[in-house]
């Protein structure tokens, strides 16, 4: 029987694809997972204390009051009054997204979160602080720490938008969640679920045991073994990321294991007590889990049981689950059972997903951890004849016909079962053989801070280092594609993951910060940087280029579409080939065809990753690739006019162009006979076109002078008064095309101005194009009027440069290129995914799956190092909460919530006009940070309607002026604030 035989079509099965938590003693899951497997006791113990009633140990999370407050939009002040429950559970959920890929604002559809926490008494240790207490209103306190308000703030911060569902049947909470979240999945109330839970206790309590044998005096728990005396208290959490198999497999996620079915009742009344267990009612739910998942119990290799070393609990548990198998099978020591308690204690909520993550984690790997401390069995328990035996010792799990499965049993005080069948996933596909994988890689990496995400890199780079197996196409495409996107932003591109590595550590913290998207103007060249092969790498590569360039040769005919394929796409390490195709590409003919189906295609390859122009501008020859990407031509009839073109301009007498150092107005003077300006490219970037003889005496003529020349590689006099003669030619050919109103402005390069739809109708126009001087310099101060992205797209940087020269160019535009000079030696892939990842960094949104041809997979990486700081009350309240004396009633007053108020400045006599320090203290006050910005949004820094509240109090208090919650959102930053607190004129 295979694996998907069994699991039919997976439509009734759900896909672990994610998890994360917060264990006693140990940083993360990974590390949780090898300390099940060397059977380390993860509880803190200590001296006994006072009398030595108390239990001398307690199951302690790491930096518990440790919290990135930025990541999630918090201030300081805001993540003090926070539960560390509620913080430190927005951090599994954010984790266990990133772990399963899932980018929520990505999501074809709802996200939900099923969830439930510990009883909260920091709301008493706030209360308890004078610096709190009396300043902050209690019913915001109580929005902090209400365990109310679990899941319902991971979907607001999170952007989640299923059900948000907070559970609470006491240590049965989150495995009831997990079953939850399950049903909601298979009943299409969501497209992927978090379920999980948390228990944290800041400080933890000194546990004293009670006489019942819950807690274990010595501080060790012993599941189901004759010395056992109780529990150990414990804090933890967990969260797990859930999708139907069938998603997951379609969507190619990496499954940890499948939950084939789960079961949820209560004892009800058949039990001697309320906190009492049941053997009938847990035999019920354990019977229904295996029959909802069509599981039979003599298939199933390991129980991670509730096991919580109780004398009376440890017996009725086993004796539910041997009645339960029984109905299936009568063999005898087939199931191993062991309990995640005896490694960390009993963490309350959480303990059930704990139990499920450990269980997936050994269905996954195929080895079973020992349950520790275990030597005799209870004398209560029978397991010599039943179906169980306990695994004390770490046990290998083989493959075998029959896919791996498990069973995890959580029980709770007042009768909530729970039982969930697990299940090892299918086999991945093997992925197909990849076309590209020796391909440069972009990889993409993001932070909310600089902190953050130079933390990222190092540690992306030293997982590279360490793995140099992994394909970098994994590598990317999983960064690209399920990972959320912040503020601070970085990327590198390399071809192996070593290289990648050292690229990474490079660049950690150079990263900038993203601004919004901009508008782009796309430049084309003309005539000059064109080089053999040039298009080659970008026609293996990319489909939309490819499919441009074949649609451009196969409207030029055989002959010269044949030319410039081969000019395009000709192996530059042939040297006799490169150079007979060299000097093809210096004449008009085929160089002015060749460049314009480059630029074509590298148009339609940019549009394909998502960068489309808001304006394009073309110089010379490249305004005809402008005017077809404007939509004003059609290809057809923009190559008719190209190869027209070249083929007059070729027929011309010798002729030369000469770039010149000089301004028009210093060149004019010095022209002979024959010459003319062919271009003003800049303040002192001249084109010199005429005949060949002219134009070599006039280059000597101006080095005896030491103005700086050069050649350039163009064998016609273009825009020089050699073009007269062909005219009237042109003028024919231009009014046989059909002309389209432009879709996008076009800005002239002859006279700098957006070209009208009476110009494009004009045979006028383009003959004077032919001939009359291209003015660049006018047209890019037409484009460098607005801020934004100058894009050239063509071959080398020559526009690029001229762009960044010119008088107008400021720190408001980004001038990049697409490809490489000739001589740089530089792989077009790599520059063309070095562009791209450049309009990332500055904000723009990217197809990613355009840059992965062939198989895209998914790969494990590290996540997002949250850049943690401490948050507790006492000595560590940020001082600005004691400042905020304007909090001191216990309700807001009903003016501040007055959204209908009238936001404009209200004049306030006798109020002096420098209050923007005043204001801007305010806004650190309650926000809890040492300074802010004049132009710094106050909800970008950690605000909500809460805190604009406080804000809106403490200035009103501050400047005698009635402030609105309404006033703060469409004031939201000092700058624009202060105006409705000064006095009028």
């Amino acid at each position: 029987m295979s694996f998907t035989d069994d699991l039919g079509d997976g439509s009734a099965a759900v896909a672990v694809i994610g998890m994360a938590g917060r264990y006693p003693g140990t940083a993360d899951t990974a590390e949780f997972w090898e300390h099940l497997l060397t059977g380390r006791d993860l509880i803190t113990r200590f001296p006994e204390a006072g009398d030595g009633r108390a239990v001398p140990a307690y199951g302690i999370v790491p930096e518990a009051e440790w919290f990135d407050a930025a990541f999630f939009g918090y201030s300081p002040a805001e993540a003090l009054l926070l539960d560390p429950q509620q913080r430190v559970f927005l951090e599994c959920c954010a984790e266990a997204l990133e772990r399963g890929g899932c980018v929520p604002a990505g999501q074809p559809g709802p996200i939900g979160v099923y969830a439930g926490s510990g009883a909260s008494s920091y709301v008493e240790q706030l209360r308890a602080d004078p610096a709190v207490a009396g300043v902050v209103p209690d019913w915001h306190l109580q929005l902090a720490t209400g365990v109310d308000f679990l899941t319902t703030r991971a979907a607001y911060k999170l952007g989640l938008t299923g059900p948000a569902v907070t559970v609470q049947t006491a240590c049965s909470t989150s495995l009831v969640a997990v079953h939850l979240a399950v049903q909601a999945l298979l009943a299409g109330d969501c497209s992927l679920a978090l379920a999980g839970g948390i228990s944290l206790r800041t400080p933890h309590p000194v546990v004293i045991p009670p006489e019942d044998g819950i807690f274990s005096p010595d501080g060790y728990c012993r599941p189901f073994d004759a010395d056992a005396r109780g529990t150990v208290a414990a804090d933890g959490a967990g969260v797990v990321l859930l999708k139907r198999l069938s998603d997951a497999l379609t969507d190619g996620d990496h499954v940890h294991a499948v939950i084939r079915g789960s079961a949820v009742n209560n004892d009800g009344i058949d039990k001697v007590g309320f906190t009492a267990p049941s053997v009938a009612g847990q035999t019920t739910a354990i019977r229904t889990a295996y029959a909802v998942a069509g599981v039979d119990m003599g298939t199933v290799g390991y129980v991670e049981t509730h096991g919580t070393g109780t004398p009376m609990g440890d017996p009725i548990e086993i004796s539910a689950l041997t009645n339960a198998f029984r109905a299936d099978t009568d063999r005898v020591g087939f199931c191993r059972i062991g309990s995640v308690k005896s490694n960390i204690g009993h963490t309350d909520t959480a303990s059930g997903v704990i139990g499920l993550i450990k269980t997936v984690l050994a269905v996954e790997h195929g080895i079973i951890p020992a349950s520790l401390h275990f030597t005799t069995p209870n004398k209560e328990i029978d397991l010599a004849s039943g179906p169980f035996v306990l695994n004390d010792r770490p046990t290998p799990w083989p493959r075998t016909d029959t896919p791996r499965r498990a069973g995890v049993n959580s029980l709770g005080i007042g009768g909530t079962n729970a039982h969930v069948v697990v299940e090892q996933p299918p086999p991945p596909a093997a992925p197909p053989a990849r076309a590209g994988e020796a391909l440069p890689q972009l990889l993409v990496l993001s932070a909310p801070s600089s902190q953050g995400l130079a933390a990222s890199a190092e540690r992306l780079a030293d997982h590279l280092a360490q793995r140099p197996e992994v394909p970098l196409a994994d590598v990317a495409w999983t960064l690209q594609s399920a990972r959320t996107a912040h503020g601070h932003r970085l990327h590198v591109v390399g071809e192996e993951p070593a290289g990648a590595a050292r690229l990474l550590r490079r660049a950690a913290g150079r990263g900038p910060r993203r601004t919004a998207p901009s508008e782009v103007t796309f430049l084309f060249p003309g005539q000059g940087g064109q080089h053999p092969g040039m298009g080659r790498e970008l026609y293996a590569w990319s489909a939309a280029f490819r499919e441009r360039v074949d649609i451009c040769t196969a409207v030029l005919g055989a002959e010269l579409g044949t030319a410039v394929r081969t000019a395009l796409l000709t192996d530059v390490d042939d040297p006799r080939r490169l150079e007979t195709v060299r000097e093809q590409l210096e004449t008009m003919e085929l160089a002015q065809p060749v460049l314009f189906t480059l630029e074509y295609s590298l148009a339609g390859l940019w549009q394909s990753l998502g960068i489309s122009p808001t304006r394009v501008l073309g110089h010379s020859l490249g305004a005809y690739t402008a005017a077809c990407t404007a939509g004003v031509l059609t290809v057809d009839d923009a190559l008719a006019l190209v190869v027209e073109r070249g083929r007059l301009l070729g027929g011309l007498p010798a002729g030369a162009m000469l770039a010149v150092a000089l301004s028009p107005a210093e060149l004019g003077p010095l022209l002979t006979d024959g010459l003319s300006i062919a271009a003003v490219n800049g303040a002192s970037q001249c084109v010199v076109s005429g005949p060949a003889e002219a134009t070599e005496a006039f280059r000597e003529e101006l080095a005896g002078r030491d103005v700086d020349t050069r050649r350039l590689r163009i064998s016609s006099a273009a825009h020089s008064g050699l073009v007269e003669a062909v005219l009237e030619e042109f003028d024919a050919r231009v009014r046989a095309v059909r002309v389209y109103d432009p879709a996008v402005p076009w800005i002239s390069d002859s006279h700098g101005r957006p070209v009208t739809a009476d110009e494009v109708r004009d045979p006028g126009y383009w003959t004077g194009h032919l001939r009359h001087t291209v003015r660049f310099d006018q047209a890019l101060e037409t484009a460098l009027k607005e801020p934004g992205v100058l894009l050239e797209v063509g071959p080398g940087h020559t526009l690029a440069t001229l762009t960044r020269r010119h008088r107008s160019a400021s720190d408001d535009h980004r001038v990049l290129s697409s490809l490489p000079h000739a001589v740089e030696g530089t792989s077009a892939h790599t520059a063309v995914l070095d562009t791209a990842g450049e309009l990332w960094r500055h904000g723009f949104d990217l197809a990613w799956e355009r840059m992965h041809p062939s198989a895209r997979c998914r790969t494990a990486l590290p996540t997002y190092p949250f850049q943690r700081r401490r948050y507790a009350p006492g000595p560590a309240v940020p001082e600005s909460l004691a400042q905020v004396a304007a909090l001191r009633d216990a309700e807001p007053p009903a003016a501040l919530l007055d959204q209908d108020a009238d936001p404009a400045p209200v004049g306030v006599p006798g109020h002096e006009r420098d209050g923007s320090a005043r204001l801007a203290k305010a806004f650190c006050d309650v926000l809890g940070l040492d300074g802010i910005g004049p132009d710094d949004d106050f909800f970008e820094a950690g605000g909500d309607s809460l805190i604009a509240t406080r804000l809106a109090s403490l200035v009103q208090r501050e400047f005698g002026v009635k402030v609105t919650v309404r006033t703060i959102l469409l004031a939201p930053s000092v700058s624009r604030l202060l105006p409705h607190l000064l006095p009028e004129e």
